[in-house]
């Protein structure tokens, strides 16, 4: 069993609290690792030295920032493999889902390659009489971000990236589940030249989050998590003086229109719902098809699809996904499909006594198809993060639409249909912040920004795109009149532009 500590200062560094968390195979439910919780010592120390290190590192030209990017892109291509491999053994999700994580996450390394353009600001010559008038951006100072065990490569990159080509310095605060690549992408940062102290990874539970939120040191926090805990972050922060970021829960819907292609749509419902065991939160969670026959000819479809289903752990090269994350995880999920059954949903396919040959201890879920799920149902209002994807019947386009207009949850929504004004009326009226048009997970690209509305998002600006830039500077006005243009004796009144 080997130990994970902290990477403070540029290095690897052991656990001083003497408070440990076992870190667990999904696949086979043995412990594998002991993950040190920091104390309130240990993060002072990550604060302190990313304190120490920040103002030389914001005062480098950008385009030298950029170019620790630059080289860490290419290391995270040379070193995929033992990458993906480490994310998949904790986390339980397929080398192939595991190396689209990693993938995702570079590509918002390749976007803050462009720091140079994307800090440029406004400037007004001549804004007044002999006066000039521009705005710059500056770093925030040190930034944190606390993510989640479902994207344990692609979300800290969405924040420390961005964060780091500003100027900012970065304490992370990774899973305690799956804390092993969060270190390693901190190793590659150091190795692609960034300065000791730059980034910093505290792992760490509740405690670690409490003092990430109270310490006068840190200046902005980026959180993706449940809504309750994004909420409990976002008010924290704020009262704390500290600009917030967070991203909740969600329960994404995809409509089926009469004329969409059925195919394609049930297999981007596979996808979309079963990949990574439902642990996602652009997973798509609900399938709305408008009408009885476009209903009954999609379950049709589906069924035999999830039935089929091939699910394994992360060494077997053709598995469609693994285990969830937990058994506290797994213990949830099958008391959620027990509830929809018992609030009178039809179970189509039951996963729920599934089990591997050689992994009965592990954390697998067979993939679960509810039918006739009505808005008032419990597996309908809450996010239940596992394979298990339900079917609310609409008799109507507004009927459908409705849903998930009222549903507490905006972070993604779909639309499968070859009609061009119906997939634009969708885009135009629902409110929900990523829309797919015969896209089933939409998310963005890393020169567009990721983010929710509703409930699940909490905060003015979105994650990665030029709202990330945004975020993690803050502007600075200046407005200058040199002596020559300036008018002897004092003036008393506004200054205006007459």
């Amino acid at each position: 069993m080997y130990q994970i500590g902290h990477f403070i200062d540029g290095k690897q560094v052991a656990g001083t609290s003497g408070r440990k968390q076992p870190v667990f195979n999904p696949a086979t439910g043995e412990i594998q690792a002991e993950v040190s919780l920091a104390s309130e010592a240990e993060l002072n120390a990550a604060v302190a030295s990313a304190q120490a290190a920040q103002p030389k590192w914001a005062a480098a030209n950008p385009q030298r920032r950029a170019r620790v990017f630059m080289k860490f892109v290419q290391l995270l291509n040379d070193n995929m493999n033992e990458l993906a491999e480490i994310l998949s053994r904790e986390h339980g999700k397929t080398i192939e889902d595991a190396k689209g994580d990693i993938v995702r996450g570079l590509e918002v390394c390749e976007f803050v390659i462009g720091a140079p353009h994307l800090m440029k600001s406004e400037f007004s010559e001549g804004a007044g009489p002999g006066i000039d008038m521009y705005s710059i951006r500056q770093a925030v100072g040190v930034g944190a971000g606390i993510t989640p065990f479902n994207f344990p490569a692609m979300i800290p990159m969405w924040m420390f990236a961005p964060a780091i080509a500003c100027g900012n310095a970065f304490i992370l605060k990774p899973s305690e589940r799956d804390p092993s690549v969060p270190i390693r992408l901190a190793e590659l940062m150091i190795e692609a030249g960034l300065p000791a102290g730059i980034l910093n990874v505290v792992n760490g539970d509740k405690s670690a989050v409490d003092g990430i939120l109270a310490h006068p040191g840190i200046g902005a926090i980026s959180f993706v998590g449940s809504t309750p805990i994004a909420r409990y972050v976002y008010g924290m922060a704020a009262m704390n003086g500290k600009r917030a970021q967070c991203f909740g829960g969600a329960k994404n819907h995809m409509i089926i229109m009469p004329d969409a292609d059925l195919d394609q749509a049930a297999n981007a419902l596979m996808g979309a719902g079963y990949g990574s065991a439902g642990e996602r939160c652009m997973a798509i969670s609900v399938a709305v098809p408008v009408g009885k026959e476009t209903a009954d000819r999609l379950i049709e479809k589906l069924t035999p699809m999830v039935e089929s289903l091939r699910i394994g752990p992360y060494t077997d090269d053709k598995a469609d996904m693994g285990p969830v994350i937990t058994k506290e995880a797994k213990a949830r999920i099958l008391g959620l499909i027990d509830k929809g059954v018992e609030e009178g949903a039809k179970l189509v396919v039951d996963g729920r006594a599934f089990q591997l040959q050689g992994y009965e201890n592990g954390n697998f879920i067979g993939g679960c198809l509810f039918d006739d799920v009505t808005p008032d149902m419990d597996i309908y209002k809450q996010e239940i993060f596992g394979p298990v994807l339900s079917v609310v019947r609409a008799k109507t386009y507004e009927e459908a639409i409705d849903l998930p207009m009222k549903h507490e949850y905006g972070n993604g929504v779909a639309i499968y249909t070859r009609d061009g004004d119906a997939a634009r009326d969708f885009a135009s009226r629902i409110n929900i912040g990523m829309v797919g048009i015969n896209v089933p997970i939409p998310v963005p690209l890393a020169y567009h920004s990721f983010g929710g509305w509703k409930s699940s998002s909490f905060g003015d600006l979105n994650q990665h795109g030029t709202d990330s830039f945004k975020f993690w500077t803050r502007t600075k006005t200046v407005t200058s009149r040199w002596p020559s243009g300036i008018k002897d004796g004092a003036e008393f009144v506004m200054p205006t532009m007459k």
